[in-house]
């Protein structure tokens, strides 16, 4: 052996030699990253095909839609159908008072708590009251809740639906309840309300009464007859027939003569006004008319709810 060469090899130590990893060539992936970043890749695979607004597809709306808009029958179209959606909305918003008065619909629900406590008991107790002239602002008459004497739709809806409710309870506890019977009591009840409307029209209308009384305000007065008959047939289930035929009197005369009272300043007042004599043929029909419809109210009262007591 060379001794030059084993004393190299003695005294020279000997570097660990390190493993030299092959360049990769420009288009390769890092050899140490576990994923292919496709982030910059513009002409491989489908990043070229992603659109920006769609989950990795094209976004093919913004270009139909845009076709679409430019055709100009298609914007012809769209503008005729706008104008004719216009012309029905205005139709409908012109007309619709004419079937459904929305807006005095309003004026007979405005009440508050205080006015429907102080019209309950004026209807079961008329006889103290004394001032029954309804107050008017600017020829408008006022708001139900600043006036006792002013008629509402809330008193007699809500005493039409807890009077339905009480017949079913009475239905119940004589065990003859039946969806059919409840619907029956309901249908007849409106039923005759709409023939007493009809039937004061047509009276009004032959013996010519000039008198600001509508429709709606008939359907209030009408209406108001439901408070008794409901306390009748409760009394009626609590106590039987005597609570029933003594608390259902009192409402009878009780309404009669909130009706009669209340019907004169609508019906007879008109007539003086125009200068009717009160001795008149033509104004003693209007005081039989007044007091015809203030006694078919007990009557209708008491057909509507004898059966219900037994």
């Amino acid at each position: 052996m060379n001794p030059a060469g084993l004393a190299a090899a003695a005294g020279t130590p000997r570097l660990p030699s390190k493993r030299r990893t092959p360049a990769s060539p420009p288009d390769m992936a890092d050899p140490h990253q576990l994923f292919d970043d496709t982030s910059s890749a513009q002409n491989r695979g489908y990043g070229a095909q992603r659109a920006p607004g769609g989950l990795g597809y094209p976004n093919t709306s913004a270009s139909a839609q845009a076709a679409f808009l430019a055709d100009p029958v298609s914007n012809m179209a769209m503008a005729y159908g706008s104008s004719l959606a216009a012309q029905g909305k205005e139709l409908v918003d012109k007309n619709i008072d004419r079937f459904i008065p929305v807006t005095k619909l309003k004026y007979y629900f405005a009440v508050d708590t205080v006015y429907v406590g102080k019209k309950l008991g004026l209807l079961v107790f008329p006889y103290l009251h004394q001032d029954w002239e309804v107050q008017y602002q600017q020829d408008t008459p006022v708001a139900p809740r600043f006036d006792i004497n002013a008629p509402d739709l809330y008193i007699p809806a809500m005493a039409f639906i807890t009077y339905i409710l009480v017949a079913g309870l009475a239905l119940g506890t004589q065990d003859r309840f039946s969806p059919d019977l409840l619907g029956l009591q309901a249908s007849s009840a409106l039923a005759w309300l709409a023939l007493e409307v009809l039937a004061i029209l047509l009276s009004l209308y032959l013996v010519t009464v000039n008198t600001d009384l509508t429709t709606i305000d008939l359907v209030a007065f009408l209406g108001y007859k439901y408070v008794g008959m409901i306390g009748g047939v409760l009394m009626g289930l609590l106590f039987g027939k005597t609570g029933y035929y003594l608390v259902l009197g009192w409402c009878c005369v009780s309404i009669f003569v909130f009706m009669i009272r209340t019907l004169r300043l609508k019906i007879l007042a008109e007539a003086a006004a125009e200068g009717v004599p009160v001795r008149g043929a033509r104004n003693q029909l209007r005081m039989y008319l007044t007091m015809a419809v203030a006694a078919a109210q007990p009557l209708l009262m008491y057909w509507l709810t004898f059966h219900l007591v037994r």
